[in-house]
C-alpha cells in the first residue's frame, strides 16, 4: 500500500500543479473586493491563532494551557492540509446534492475569477479554509484537560472531511440544502451547529473531569480570556463581513449587526449574571459577547441592526440558561460550554433570521413567494438533520478511534497536566 501511494501521490501533485492556470486569464477580479477578502481570510485566521487559543487557554488549569494552545495551533496546520487536498474540492466542485467532486483536489483548475463572486477563486479558496480550521477547533473546548493529543489530531482531521466537507457543501456549495433555500449567512449551521452538537457527544464520550461538578475549578487567567475574547470579536468583522465576499454594502451591514449583536449578548449575560449570583464577571461579559456573535452569524447579511439587537439579547439570556442546564440539571462537562454557546447560539440564529428576514421588518426580503413560516421549515430541517449528522458521525468517530488511540489520558497524566505529561513542557516556569 505505502509503495502505490509514494508513487501515486506525487504523480497527483505534479498533475495538480501543471493543471493550476495562470492567473493572467481573461477574467478580471474586482481589486477591491480581493483585497477586503484577504484581510477577512486574516482576520478569521487571527480568531483561531491566537484568539480562540487564549480564550479557551485562559479557562483551563495553568497545567493545562500549552497542550489548548498546541491543539489549537495543530488544529489549523492539519486542517490546511487536508483542505488544500480535497476538502475545497469536495465542498465547491460542481453541483452534486450530497458532495462536491475531485476536480479541483490539490487547488487545480482554480478559475481566474471564481463564478458567482468578483473574487479569484485561490482568494475565495484561502477564505474558506479559514472556516474549516475554526470549526474542529472549537471542539477542543468540550474536553480540555483530560484528552490525548493523538485523538484530538486524528479526530479533527476525520471529522473535517466526515462532517464539515458534506454540511459545508449542502449549505455553501449548491447541494440539497442550498435547493430548498436554506439561509446561512456565515456558519450558523455549518460552523457551529456542526461544532456544537460534536462537542456535546464527546463530552459525553470522554466522561467528566475529576471532581466535576462538586468541585470549583476557575479559570487560571481570566485575563487571557479577555484577551482572546477580544480578538474572537475583532476576527469576528471578517467571519462575517468577509462572508459578503465582496466590498459592499451587504459586509458593512454583516459588519455592524455583528457588533451590536456582541454588544447585546455581553450585556444580556451579564445581567442575568449578576441577577444570580450579584456580580459581574469578567468570563460571564465575555462568553455573552461570544454567544451574541455566534447567534448573529446565520442572520448577519440578511437583518437590520434592530433586529441585531433583539438576536443579541436573546442569544446572550438563551445561551447563559443552556449553560446553566447543561452543567447542573444534566451534569454534562461540557467544560468551556461549547454546545451551551456556539451549539445554541449558532442553532438560535438560525431559526430567527427567518422570522426577522421580511422587508417589512428591515430585511433583505424572503425568495418570492416564500412565507417566513415556509422559511422557518426550511431552517428547522436543515438544523434538524445536520445536528443529527454531526452527532451521529462524531460518536462512529469516536468510538472507531478509539480502538486505534485512547480517547482519554490516564489519571497521572490528569493530575499532572497535559502541558507536561502530553508535550514535556510547562506554559509557565516559576523560579525563586
Amino acid at each position: 500500500m505505502l509503495p502505490l501511494l509514494a508513487r501515486v501521490v506525487p504523480g497527483a501533485m505534479l498533475l495538480a500543479l501543471s493543471a493550476t492556470p495562470s492567473l493572467a486569464a481573461s477574467a478580471a477580479p474586482d481589486t477591491g473586493s480581493t483585497a477586503w477578502i484577504l484581510t477577512s481570510s486574516a482576520l478569521v485566521l487571527f480568531m483561531t491563532l491566537p484568539g480562540l487559543a487564549l480564550f479557551y487557554g485562559g479557562l483551563v488549569h495553568a497545567r493545562n494551557v500549552l497542550s489548548v494552545l498546541m491543539q489549537c495551533f495543530a488544529i489549523c496546520c492539519i486542517v490546511s492540509v487536508l483542505w488544500a487536498v480535497c476538502g475545497y474540492s469536495l465542498v465547491f466542485d460542481g453541483d452534486g446534492a450530497w458532495l462536491g467532486g475531485l476536480g479541483k483536489a490539490f487547488l487545480a483548475h482554480l478559475d481566474p475569477v471564481r463564478p458567482a463572486t468578483v473574487l479569484p477563486e485561490t482568494v475565495f479558496a484561502l477564505y474558506q479554509m479559514t472556516f474549516a480550521v475554526i470549526t474542529p477547533a472549537l471542539i477542543i473546548g468540550a474536553f480540555p484537560e483530560r484528552v490525548a493529543f493523538p485523538f484530538v489530531a486524528l479526530f479533527s482531521a476525520l471529522w473535517m472531511l466526515v462532517v464539515y466537507v458534506p454540511v459545508a457543501h449542502w449549505i455553501w456549495g449548491g447541494g440539497w440544502l442550498a435547493a430548498l433555500g436554506t439561509m446561512d449567512f456565515a456558519g450558523g449551521i455549518v460552523v457551529h451547529t456542526t461544532a456544537g452538537v460534536s462537542a456535546l457527544l464527546l463530552a459525553l464520550m470522554v466522561g467528566r473531569r475529576r471532581g466535576f461538578p462538586s468541585t470549583l475549578q476557575p479559570p487560571h487567567s481570566p485575563g487571557m480570556t479577555m484577551m482572546g475574547a477580544g480578538m474572537l470579536w475583532v476576527g469576528w468583522f471578517g467571519f462575517n463581513g468577509g462572508s459578503a465576499l465582496a466590498a459592499d454594502a451587504s459586509a458593512g451591514n454583516a459588519i455592524l449587526v455583528t457588533h451590536l449583536s456582541a454588544s447585546a449578548g455581553a450585556l444580556a449575560w451579564t445581567s442575568a449574571e449578576w441577577v444570580k449570583i450579584r456580580k459581574p464577571t469578567s468570563i460571564g461579559i465575555v462568553t455573552g459577547c461570544v454567544a451574541g456573535l455566534a447567534t448573529i452569524t446565520p442572520a448577519a447579511g440578511y437583518v437590520s441592526p434592530a433586529a441585531a439587537l433583539l438576536i443579541g439579547l436573546a442569544g446572550g439570556l438563551v445561551c447563559f440558561f443552556v449553560t446553566l442546564f447543561v452543567k447542573h440539571r444534566l451534569v454534562i462537562d461540557d467544560s468551556l460550554d461549547v454546545f451551551a454557546v456556539h451549539g445554541v447560539g449558532g442553532i438560535l440564529g438560525s431559526l430567527l433570521l427567518a422570522v426577522f428576514v421580511p422587508a417589512g421588518l428591515g430585511g433583505v426580503g424572503l425568495a418570492e413567494g416564500r412565507t417566513v413560516l415556509d422559511q422557518l421549515g426550511v431552517q428547522v430541517l436543515a438544523v434538524v438533520v445536520v445536528a443529527l449528522w454531526s452527532g451521529v458521525a462524531t460518536y462512529g468517530l469516536g468510538r472507531v478511534l478509539g480502538l486505534v488511540t485512547p480517547l482519554r489520558v490516564d489519571q497521572e497524566a490528569e493530575h499532572d497536566g497535559l502541558d507536561l505529561a502530553s508535550h514535556g513542557e510547562r506554559a509557565y516556569e516559576f523560579t525563586a
